[in-house]
């Protein structure tokens, strides 16, 4: 990796200052850090500010209740997270999130997918109207504290939609058909407040209020009732010891490495060498992956804490050698939540290649939808969808009859090991040039593929593929062990 990336020398880091306002360093003596990483900065100030303070009271209540009250646990939990939102949200903001589940809910009661799925786009869509986001601001004294709703309300729609599908599918959750009967009628009414219970014990839990990892209803319902786990100090020090070491990895890149600062100029860009700018792609991304440990490991810490077992963390970046793996390994959450929900309802892999095709755009349409729909998301989401499909098709070609036979006859396991590296060389180059467009922008993108793969492809293609080769290697190498 280039120095430039590495350290920035005194007289660019004068230049970045002045054009993005570096602030004042704390955890690396001498370096001013870099603010400019919105989702870092915005979570940090959020959680030295209060969510720090709840959620070590989620755990305190929890494992109280779990002592002292064991049957009411769900009920504390519910009505600690509630009371948390709006402290931090206020009265209307929870209020919105209510109508929310309050209108899914109703629409449930239709026991009909299709119209759950309608409900649930128009709902979101709302938070694209801006005339509803200028109300919305002006319930709020910062922009901050908006965004937190916005962040909260996104994240609420996916278990809004998890739990109507649940309900449309599941005959105990639905109840039986609609008698008019006053016994039958109240009974209804009975099991329709159970199952509002239920959906906000689910939305406002509160170590995964905010921003996830997602986790479907039905595997909250079947954990959420759980005794509190009993864990030894050990493995309680253990845990936190590793969310404050990425926590100051992550400090410690913003505050020597300024890569943020760096993609944001454009200037910077097109005067680095091509060498510089693979090296600051590198960076970005690996950042991009510490930092999700970070948010995801303290939340995913504490739910398990309260017996929830939550998805996998996220897996290096750089050992991911496919999309089809990015998307399986990265946010385990999402990725199930996408399974289940829509890819095998539309058809998935089940109903012929056609099939398979339009239910992968659908899910990457929707997920640049739940993303905000901005026009770099919809090129990011692009580029995934077409990296799936390319690499279906490659898989399909060399697992022909025919292909197969002459690979398996003439290559070794070793050899077969190695081109399916060298394959995934390219792959990996286009998944780090989808992931710079969706941390980027399109502008940024579009550099790095000017400067990087066109005009630095001469002096690059071998060693850059070579790199990225050893990457994969490495990746098959996990995949083997843990299959």
């Amino acid at each position: 990796m280039s120095c430039q990336c590495v350290c920035v020398p005194a007289e660019h880091e004068k230049s970045l200052d002045r054009e993005v306002h570096l602030e004042k360093g704390f955890l690396v003596w001498g370096y001013k850090k870099d603010p400019t990483d919105f989702e870092w900065s915005f979570w940090n100030e959020w959680v030295w500010r209060s969510l720090f303070c709840s959620l070590i009271g989620h755990t305190v209540v929890s494992r109280l209740c779990g002592v002292y009250l064991p049957q009411c646990r769900k009920a504390v939990l519910t009505l600690y997270g509630m009371v948390s939102a709006w402290w931090l949200l206020g009265f209307k903001g929870v209020a919105v999130l209510m109508l929310h589940l309050s209108v899914s809910l109703v629409v449930a009661q239709l026991h009909s997918p299709t119209l759950s799925w309608g409900c649930a786009i128009l709902l979101l869509s709302t938070l694209h109207i801006s005339s509803l986001q200028d109300v919305q601001r002006a319930w709020y004294d910062s922009e901050e504290r908006y965004l937190l709703l916005l962040f909260s309300t996104a994240v609420c729609a996916l278990r809004c939609i998890s739990f109507s599908l649940e309900l449309c599918w599941s005959p105990l959750l639905a109840g039986g058909p609609s008698v008019r009967c006053p016994f039958v009628q109240f009974r209804r009414m009975k099991e329709l407040a159970t199952q509002l219970s239920s959906l906000t014990s689910y939305c406002f839990y509160h170590p995964l209020f905010y921003n996830g990892p997602v986790i479907t209803y039905k595997d909250f319902s079947q954990q959420i009732e759980r005794p509190v786990c009993n864990v030894s100090a050990q493995w309680l020090l253990a845990k936190l010891l590793r969310v404050c070491v990425w926590w100051c990895l992550a400090e410690f890149m913003i505050h020597v490495m300024y890569m943020h600062a760096i993609q944001n100029n454009e200037t910077y860009l097109h005067i680095l060498s091509p060498w510089a700018l693979g090296g600051l792609a590198l960076a970005v991304v690996q950042f991009f992956y510490v930092k999700y440990l970070v948010l995801f490991g303290v939340v995913s810490l504490l739910a398990q804490l309260d017996g929830i077992q939550t998805p996998p963390l996220p897996r290096c970046v750089s050992i991911v050698y496919s999309f089809r793996g990015m998307w399986r390994h990265f946010d385990v959450g999402l990725y199930k939540w996408l399974i289940r929900y829509l890819y095998v309802p539309l058809g998935g892999s089940h109903h012929g290649p056609f099939q398979k095709v339009i239910s992968t755009a659908l899910a990457f349409g929707f997920v640049c939808f739940w993303h905000g729909f901005h026009d770099y998301l919809q090129y990011w989401a692009l580029l995934n969808w077409l990296g799936v499909l390319v690499e279906n098709i490659i898989a399909v070609f060399l697992t022909s009859p025919p292909l197969h036979r002459i690979i398996v006859c003439y290559l070794s396991p070793r050899m077969q090991r190695r081109g399916l590296a060298l394959v995934s060389a390219f792959s990996t180059a286009m998944i780090i040039l989808s992931n710079l467009v969706f941390l980027g922008g399109t502008h940024v993108g579009h550099v790095y593929w000017k400067r990087v793969f066109v005009q630095g492809w001469s002096t690059m293609a071998v060693p850059m593929l070579a790199f990225l080769y050893c990457f994969a290697q490495v990746g098959l190498e996990v995949d083997r062990k843990q299959s």
